[in-house]
């Protein structure tokens, strides 16, 4: 079963719930998954990133314009999202990874910061949040 049929049929359970609130974001992420494969926007685990990126975005927005009701919603959102994604690396792990890389290209400043994240990424697929990458390598690369 695809992603999105996966999200489909939780659609279908929330709305027999009546869950309006897990409904609503359901059918953001069905949307979005369905604009992502007829356009061949790639991977879903990268829509689905985005769009949690998206919500934490909305929701620091909500939070710095003190409208917490609102930024708590993109929260909820943001981790009904989060449960379509695969676990997220520990920092052990990740730091692992970006010294295995930062090893294998021989970057010794951050100036080559862009090395480093180019063999990074690809074995991540979507495990780690891009910023948490930036600053383990800027960490590493400035140590």
């Amino acid at each position: 079963m695809s992603l999105l049929e996966q999200v489909q049929e939780d659609v279908n359970t929330a709305l027999k719930a009546g869950d309006r609130e897990r409904v609503h974001a359901l059918r953001l992420i069905a949307n979005a998954l369905q604009n992502a494969e007829k356009d061949g926007a790639g991977d879903p685990l990268d829509v689905l990133g985005r769009e949690r990126k998206r919500r934490l975005e909305a929701a620091e927005a909500y939070r710095d314009g003190d409208r917490p009701e609102l930024a708590e919603a993109e929260e909820r959102e943001a981790e009904i999202i989060a449960g379509y994604l695969p676990e997220q690396l520990t920092d052990q792990e990740l730091d692992a990874i970006v010294g295995d890389a930062v090893a294998e290209s021989g970057a010794s400043s951050p100036k080559e910061m862009g090395k480093v994240m180019a063999l990074v990424m690809p074995k991540l697929q979507g495990r780690a949040d891009g910023k948490r990458v930036s600053e383990a390598v800027k960490e590493k690369l400035t140590a």
